[in-house]
């Protein structure tokens, strides 16, 4: 059958005017894998991830949270839904005058089709901290602090994200729970907070064996103080 050059154009046109959303996201989306930091995987906001995120590490016991853990042991505690968490580290070493650096490589098995979230670099502020007592006052603690973020890099399998700064972001208005043995060593207790960070979501890895790096830093030379944080996760997906 033949088809004219015109029904051809027709035709594309008609997919472009329908399904401009589609086309906008793949020509903006320039790290395949990555979801793009204004989606809503899962029915939330990735802000709203980030809140998740905090909920999660926070109501983890220090004994076995995954923010102190430097081998994986802990990776899969309080885990649940389609979302699987990956920590930073809270176990910094001073390695000179107002340098504190957090190291880790850690091994985690992940169970086939969960995405992975996880902050490059993140922080919150609450009050249960001292960090404010209006939403307001939270937001300014937590935007300080990451108008401080330098040096950010991602691998997934060697291969570098891009334009990492695009998936900052900030969570709404959140509260988490403290448990008794908690990471902040503060009284148990329901606290209201912000968060603020760079973040990303990863679509579900294939199975098998994948690696997952990232770094960043927090400068602040007005305090002469550095944070320095580099992250390793061997993961095998199954």
């Amino acid at each position: 059958m033949r088809v004219s050059n015109r029904f051809v154009a027709w035709w594309v046109l008609v997919f472009l005017l329908a399904a401009p959303t589609a086309v906008t996201v793949l020509a903006q989306n320039v790290n395949p894998g990555v979801l793009p930091p204004h989606s809503r995987p899962y029915g939330l906001t990735q802000g709203e991830w980030s809140a998740r995120w905090w909920q999660w590490v926070f109501s983890i016991p220090a004994s076995a949270n995954p923010l102190i853990d430097s081998t994986g042991a802990n990776c899969a505690n309080g885990q649940s839904g389609p979302v699987w968490f990956l920590a930073g580290s809270f176990s910094a070493t001073q390695t000179s005058p107002g340098v504190f650096e957090a190291i880790e490589t850690r091994s985690c098995t992940v169970p086939v089709g969960k995405a992975l979230f996880f902050p490059i670099i993140n922080a919150e502020c609450s009050t249960a901290e001292g960090n404010g007592t209006t939403e307001a006052e939270l937001r300014d603690c937590a935007d300080f602090l990451m108008d401080h973020l330098a040096d950010l890099t991602a691998t997934i399998d060697g291969v570098a994200i891009r334009n990492l700064t695009a998936y900052r972001l900030q969570s709404p208005l959140f509260t988490f729970t403290l448990p008794q043995d908690n990471i902040l060593a503060l009284p148990p207790g329901t606290t209201p907070s912000v968060a603020d960070g760079v973040h990303l979501m990863l679509a579900p890895l294939s199975a098998g064996a994948h690696t997952v790096h990232f770094s960043g830093a927090l400068l602040f030379p007005e305090f002469d103080f550095t944070f320095r944080l580099d992250i390793t996760y061997h993961l095998i997906v199954r």
